[in-house]
């Protein structure tokens, strides 16, 4: 699948060419994964470690660790421990600045330094690929007549998974448990096991299953069908995918953001540094891979023009968090 990737100029003062020729990480720089293990964001990461290390685009290496406990918070409390130091980035979504909207947390997203939203992720409606409801439709009646009972699976608490699913209940007036997990993969083997109804796994997160059967996917929440490209499944490709608001759901353009962060304090130097790094990893044929694979878009959003997105994104959240009740006090 064919997508484009279109990048955005990195604030001169940010990026000032001398500043990335001078400043150089001087030991291995640790990835950390705001996540469980096979997820999205893990393989993000690993996507994005790979590729530096296949180009050479650092001089050190690099160590992938997962620290995705409390819904991620517990990367993001680790970054803050780490003030100042510049060999730790850490790898996550909004939730950087969702978790602590509903939770009380020990970090915010004023505790990270900006680097680069690299792709956004499409969410996707699934359910058990042997489930009696084969469209949008069928499955907002199957929600409405288990009055309450439907378990949705997703990852984390009060992030991207479970914020939709409330939005879906809102716009088809249905009501779902929520079942949170530690990331999309498990949530993934949850609803192949039968433990729960569907989910809303991003593309990446399911498309082993779909591919061998084991999911159904029934709608994208996007304006638009998905790309053309080479089939998934034995009959279907992503552009096969209906929009939900064409089944009933009223939700669309909903996406989820790649982030990159360095902890706060680090100098400007290796601020421009790593974005120059993360620039570079998003014009590579594998990351065009890697997306194609996923089906994201291709965005690189990069220092304070990041910074300028996440505080916009931050306050939209914020009223959506307060019409929920989910604000913490």
């Amino acid at each position: 699948m064919k997508r484009t990737i279109v990048a955005t100029a990195v604030i001169a003062a940010v990026s000032g060419g001398t500043a990335q020729a001078q400043w150089q990480p001087q030991k291995p720089v640790e990835f950390i994964v705001t996540a469980g293990a096979g997820g999205g964001t893990d393989i993000f990461a690993r996507t994005v470690q790979s590729i530096i290390q296949k180009h050479n685009l650092m001089s050190q290496p690099v160590v992938v660790q997962i620290k995705g406990g409390g819904s991620g918070s517990e990367g993001y409390t680790y970054m803050k421990g780490a003030n100042g130091d510049p060999h730790k980035m850490v790898f996550g979504t909004h939730n950087a600045y969702a978790l602590p909207l509903g939770a009380k947390v020990a970090f915010s997203h004023a505790d990270l330094t900006p680097v680069a939203a690299m792709a956004f992720d499409e969410f996707i409606l699934w359910v058990k690929g042997d489930s009696p409801i084969t469209s949008t439709k069928a499955f907002v009646d199957s929600v409405k007549a288990k009055a309450g009972s439907h378990k949705m699976a997703g990852a984390q608490s009060k992030d991207g998974d479970e914020l939709l699913t409330k939005l879906i209940d809102k716009s088809t007036g249905a009501k779902m448990i929520y079942v949170p997990y530690k990331s999309g993969s498990e949530a993934d083997v949850q609803l192949t096991g039968g433990h729960v109804d569907s989910h809303v796994n991003n593309p990446s997160e399911s498309v082993g299953s779909w591919r061998a059967g084991k999911v159904r996917a029934l709608c994208v929440f996007a304006s638009q069908k998905l790309p053309a490209g080479p089939k998934v499944t034995e009959t279907q490709r992503w552009a096969d995918i209906p929009t939900c608001k064409d089944g009933g759901i009223a939700v669309e353009n909903y996406t989820q953001p790649r982030i990159t962060w360095l902890p706060a304090g680090v100098p400007k130097e290796a601020q421009a540094y790593f974005v120059n790094v993360m620039k570079k990893v998003s014009e590579t044929p594998e990351w065009k891979e890697y997306l194609d694979k996923t089906s994201q878009t291709g965005r690189f959003v990069g220092g304070d023009e990041l910074k300028q997105f996440a505080d916009t994104d931050h306050a939209r959240m914020k009223a959506v968090f307060e019409e929920q009740g989910w604000l913490v006090k």
